[in-house]
């Protein structure tokens, strides 16, 4: 049986730019239970028509930014749209437009959520986030001597450059600045956290909201064809099986034996892009069991509508909805439509693909009948679908010509993750969140639930700290 340098487990943003990084230096091979690349990035088909898995923003492909260096250094360029308004957030007759020129937001927050101090405040959130793209030590790993020794100098010039900012709460730097803000516009700024941190300001220090609230100070981009594409193209050249689960990981002296639905294969090493909190199930180990189950598991998922519109009308790329109350069993008052790109060939074949997604808990969808299933489903499904109709006036109930839903359990049976991220970054868990190293020899992570966190940015930061301890040590 051939012995591989190394097994990836999951095509998701981690395990996709980890592969495409290593394939030529290390004999390599990607493993994908499901039949489309990507995880949460994914683009599949159904009913003749493509639609992405879920959200579709796509940051942090510019100079200065792990991103770009990485697909420069595999040399593919994607095919991409840059977006002159990243999202457009809708709240009532409020509308403010999240573009990357800072006068032009300004104007048009103080327009829908005066205050005094809205200069002082996003300013503060760009200038706290442009510190952190500039910093040169950024690194979290544990488990050896050399990776404490860069953590410790990362967290060094963290302190140095933020100083007294980093032990400021979010909510405590809204208060000191903003003051007693109205319930509106404090929705508007936990709606966006929500989408790019998973929780609410109340949980988050000021450096992390500043990074949630301040991606679309970058330019922002979509992704032609879909995110899949983006995966696909960067997996080119990269060695894969897809339709291929892990189910068991026997760990040896010296190397691992990884059980699939169709083999056995030996690896040195093993990379899980699998959540850390699911990951304890592909092992029998007991310490690797035990290692594992300590993270205490983050049941933070997602609930996503996909449509085909058909429509002549033009839209934006991206919108978020804010409600006056909460969706149906759902923890958020608000939802993030993405539209395909009119002229998209792929996506837009026979209207518009449209995906809508809001937050959930995992544990809603948990041990109910089919029928109790099926009910919260068409429930939930059914208030968005309106509120969409409500807000879109140009569209139709008519023009809908397909609509279907998922649920976590959806994501489990697809993807074989119920969860959307992991334990957003805080000072009292900083040293306490997962790394991409374990205590066991050969045995890695990647992904959104280790550091640096989720999307293109946060997963690509994890992947070079990984890069770094796999190739160097």
């Amino acid at each position: 049986m051939k012995m591989h340098d190394v097994i990836v487990i999951g095509s998701g943003i981690g395990g996709t730019l980890f592969s495409a990084l290593n394939h030529k230096k290390h004999d390599l091979l990607l493993f994908e239970k499901d039949s489309n690349l990507g995880g949460c990035s994914s683009t599949f088909k159904r009913f003749n028509n493509h639609y992405n898995t879920g959200a579709t923003t796509f940051v942090g492909y510019e100079e200065g930014h792990v991103v770009k260096r990485f697909f420069d250094e595999i040399e593919y360029t994607p095919n991409l749209i840059q977006t002159k308004i990243g999202v457009r957030i809708v709240q009532k007759e409020k509308e403010v437009d999240r573009v990357q020129d800072f006068e032009a937001f300004l104007e048009e927050i103080e327009k829908n959520y005066p205050n005094e101090n809205n200069r002082y405040f996003w300013t503060s959130i760009k200038e706290i986030d442009e510190k952190f793209w500039e910093l040169k030590k950024l690194y979290y790993a544990k488990y050896s001597w050399s990776a404490y020794k860069k953590s410790l100098a990362c967290v060094s010039e963290i302190l140095k450059t933020y100083k007294g900012q980093l032990f400021i709460s979010a909510d405590g730097f809204i208060k000191k600045t903003l003051g007693e803000i109205s319930p509106e516009y404090q929705a508007f700024i936990d709606a966006q956290l929500l989408i790019t941190l998973q929780t609410k300001s109340k949980e988050l220090s000021l450096l992390t909201m500043a990074l949630g609230l301040a991606y679309t100070f970058h330019k922002t981009y979509y992704v032609q064809g879909g995110m899949g594409e983006l995966v696909e193209g960067l997996l080119k050249d990269v060695p894969y099986k897809k339709n291929e689960a892990i189910v068991k990981i026997q760990k040896h002296n010296d190397y691992y034996e990884v059980h699939s639905t169709k083999g056995i294969y030996k690896s040195k090493n093993i990379v899980l892009n699998s959540t850390i909190y699911q990951s304890a199930e592909l092992f029998e180990d007991l310490e690797i069991k035990k290692y594992y189950n300590k993270f205490k598991f983050s049941d933070q998922s997602a609930f996503v509508v996909y449509l085909k519109v058909k429509s002549k009308a033009d839209f934006l790329h991206h919108y978020q909805i804010i409600l006056d109350k909460n969706i149906p069993n759902s923890i958020s008052n608000a939802f993030f439509v993405s539209f395909s790109d009119k002229d998209d060939e792929k996506l837009s074949k026979d209207g518009y693909s449209v995906t809508i997604s809001t937050h959930t808990k995992a544990t809603i969808w948990e041990g109910l009948i089919k029928e109790a299933y099926g009910a919260k489903k068409r429930e939930t499904e059914a208030y968005i679908k309106e509120a969409f109709l409500n807000y879109f006036d140009s569209i139709q109930k008519e023009d809908i010509s397909r609509a279907f839903s998922g649920t976590a359990k959806t994501f489990q049976s697809y993807i074989g993750r119920q969860n959307c991220g992991g334990e957003a970054l805080k000072i009292k868990n900083l040293l306490s969140v997962p790394s991409c190293t374990t205590p066991f020899k050969g045995l890695y992570n990647i992904g959104d639930t280790v550091f640096a966190g989720q999307g293109w940015a946060g997963v690509a930061l994890g992947v070079d700290v990984l890069n770094k301890e796999f190739n160097h040590g």
